[in-house]
């Protein structure tokens, strides 16, 4: 089942933080990791939430996802993170492969 990491940052050190978005990526491509959003504009369709930086990655299974944030492949640029920017981060459970797709008549709008 995938897992997915998801990210509010708000950025005080920019050179910092860019120095992080370079070694972050290989390391959540090392643990199967991918990004589904990175950064972008964002709208809120309900409520006041403005996040300024908005990040959501896919992996494979929590344990992954679990693997990789604790790595020490991650953890140069975890530490740069820290150091440049505020964040809030929250794990999660995907649906199983194929549920929760919408049904159309019946058949789902996922092709084999």
């Amino acid at each position: 089942m995938p897992a997915y990491v998801v990210v509010e940052i708000a950025v005080h050190d920019v050179q910092t933080y860019e120095r992080y978005r370079q070694l972050a990526p290989p390391s959540i491509a090392r643990y199967g990791g991918r990004y589904l959003v990175r950064g972008g504009a964002t709208e809120a369709l309900e409520g006041t939430w403005q996040p300024p930086r908005f990040v959501i990655l896919e992996f494979p299974n929590i344990e992954q996802a679990r693997s990789w944030w604790s790595s020490p492949e991650y953890a140069a640029a975890k530490a740069l993170r820290h150091a440049s920017a505020h964040t809030m981060m929250l794990l999660m459970d995907g649906l199983p492969l194929g549920e929760g797709l919408p049904v159309v008549a019946g058949v789902s709008t996922l092709a084999p």
